[in-house]
């Protein structure tokens, strides 16, 4: 029975960047001890060979696992990234690997909301340069430019998790609210949908984007579209790095048009906290500049932690998918006193034929199945009545079409 499967504390789950230690803590808590963390990335060859023995890894933002990498991984069956994006993972390739990738797209939703709703005050009020000045011995006292946020339009862009909840905030500091998003979502409270993004921009005094990172989102605030805000206008990013080109946003601010910005990601950034940041708007006193920090609060890393964690124990434990963002979305019951096999394979015919008779040919009972596919990748769960043997898993790789096949302990 031991060559079927891996003990728990034989799983060796390797977490990366400094996460909180709710995470680990988790996975300690349901059995798990076999456990590195590391409180920076690694890249290279460093990234390789410890990723070379993983079962499980969890990383944020600054560990790339590109397809190279993935294929030193023979022995890892899933990927944490304990933040909202994955774009740091290659998951096509994670995918054809039967490797799921799961993330925490809701948890730092609040703190991101906060951060923007404070600094669409702040931008109103000219506090950036106030607080520079003052912190060169110039003390500008002053109600020249600034404004309360009461009564401003604030204009979002991208409705989802986070920009509605930026809605709510805003409009109980007596912002009125417009919205666009390319779907039709419900208004909260009085915020009000726009037909076009150009009519959000005509519109509002200060512009937030949230939207994700897309080719259709790359360059989406370039210089027509930062032309077409309000003059005196300001612009919050706190989305993604390319969704705003810098050199048009720059262009606004030294000429006026946009009064202001308050950005926390770029389309380069710094690989770690000793590297030097670099960007066009460093020399703008009207512009606050974030290290991508709009999630980074304990309450959100605290979330964040335990949330992935549960995902990676769940599907370690049980075979649940769900939350997976590259994988089809399988929900399971617990598989206690049964013998549970996965088979990750490739969505060709006659690889459930295959799977059959490998349990057929032993008078083996099937008490429960359950099967997802997409155009590429099929994901069958079996739960079997019997004796087991040695030689199932062998067979059960040998089908062809199989890229992975494990039991649960």
């Amino acid at each position: 029975m031991a060559a079927l499967t891996l003990a728990k504390d034989k799983i060796r789950i390797l977490l990366l960047e400094g996460l909180h230690a709710n995470a680990e803590h988790f996975f300690r808590s349901q059995g798990y001890t076999n456990i590195v963390s590391i409180d920076h990335a690694f890249d290279g060859e460093e990234l390789r060979e410890a990723i070379s023995v993983a079962h499980v890894i969890g990383i944020r933002s600054r560990t790339k696992l590109t397809a190279e990498v993935l294929a030193a991984a023979p022995k890892l069956i899933a990927i944490g990234c304990f933040c909202i994006g994955t774009n740091q993972v290659d998951t096509n390739a994670a995918k054809r690997l039967g490797i799921p990738v799961f993330n925490a797209p809701f948890s730092n939703t609040r703190s991101v909301a906060e951060l923007v709703v404070a600094e669409a005050v702040m931008l109103l009020r000219g506090i950036s340069e106030k607080n520079i000045l003052a912190h060169q011995g110039v003390w500008k006292k002053s109600a020249a430019g600034a404004r309360e946020v009461r009564g401003k339009t604030l204009g979002i862009v991208g409705h989802g998790h986070i920009g509605s909840q930026v809605s709510i905030l805003a409009q109980g500091m007596g912002m009125q609210v417009i919205y666009y998003d390319t779907r039709d979502t419900l208004p909260l409270g009085n915020a009000r949908a726009c037909g076009s993004l150009h009519e959000l921009l005509a519109q509002s005094d200060v512009v937030t984007l949230h939207v994700p990172a897309a080719s259709s989102t790359s360059n989406l605030i370039a210089e027509e579209e930062i032309a077409a805000m309000k003059p005196g206008s300001y612009l919050i990013n706190a989305a993604r790095g390319n969704v705003v080109a810098i050199e048009a946003l720059t262009a606004a601010l030294d000429s006026g048009h946009i009064a202001g910005a308050a950005v926390d990601v770029f389309p380069t950034e710094p690989a770690s906290n000793k590297d030097e940041f670099e960007s066009s708007l460093r020399r703008f006193n009207s512009v606050i500049l974030t290290p991508h920090i709009g999630g980074s609060t304990v309450e959100a890393q605290e979330n964040i932690a335990t949330e992935v964690a549960e995902k990676l124990v769940r599907y370690s434990d049980n075979g649940s998918t769900a939350g997976a963002v590259n994988f089809v979305d399988i929900s399971l019951p617990a598989h206690d006193g049964k013998n549970r096999f996965l088979h990750i394979h490739h969505n060709q015919p006659g690889v459930m034929e295959g799977i059959m008779s490998v349990f057929s040919t032993r008078s083996m009972n099937v008490s429960a199945q359950y099967l997802q596919t997409d155009s590429d990748v099929g994901y069958l769960i079996c739960d079997i009545e019997g004796d087991i043997d040695s030689a199932i898993l062998t067979e059960l790789r040998a089908i062809e079409g199989t890229i992975r096949a494990r039991r649960l302990a």
